[in-house]
């Protein structure tokens, strides 16, 4: 039903805003320049398939994404291999045989550095725990099961430190002493 629940367009366009940021129903109906009530019938869709939560406070009822179920969701099309390595071998050195998988070299470290064409940031699990090693450190002593996750959204902060003009008059007279 999840899917049923994403076959409109405009429920589309409204999780692509909510995976942005959280609305109230009438800022996403104002958003989308659609009315209150065709935005409220979409998101009861969205919540009952658990894709869109909301939580309240007092009047407001503030939505947001349930960005979990949504990658869960799509974790039924991720591709499953199974590979054959030597004792000792790094996962590293095993994923080269991986189709899709391009592994760069910089200095004297390998890393992941795309999968079927999307570059990007990744991490990886074995056995579902996330190893305190690099991955081209990591050796193999018995079969073990990977897990590698692309880290999406990589979100970027700019933090710009201003001043108050008392500490900059201040810091003036500190520099002419």
């Amino acid at each position: 039903m999840i899917f049923k629940a994403l076959a409109s367009t405009t429920r589309v366009r409204m999780m692509k805003l909510l995976m942005k940021t959280n609305y109230h129903v009438s800022g996403l109906a104002k958003a989308l320049n659609i009315s209150v009530p065709v935005a409220a019938k979409h998101v009861k869709i969205l919540e009952r398939e658990e894709l869109v939560t909301r939580e309240i406070f007092g009047k407001t009822h503030v939505l947001m994404a349930n960005k979990e179920k949504l990658y869960e969701t799509l974790e039924m099309f991720s591709e499953d291999f199974d590979v054959e390595a030597r004792k000792g071998t790094s996962i590293l050195e095993a994923l080269k045989d991986v189709a899709g998988i391009e592994i760069k070299r910089i200095g004297d470290k390998e890393f992941i550095a795309s999968i079927n064409g999307e570059d990007g940031f990744y991490m990886y699990e074995v056995n579902g725990k996330t190893p305190d090693v690099p991955i081209n450190e990591y050796t193999m002593e018995e079969g073990v099961e990977i897990e590698i996750k692309r880290l999406v959204p990589v979100l970027k902060k700019r933090v710009r430190v201003k001043m108050p003009e008392q500490d900059q008059k201040s810091k003036s007279k500190n520099r002419k002493s």
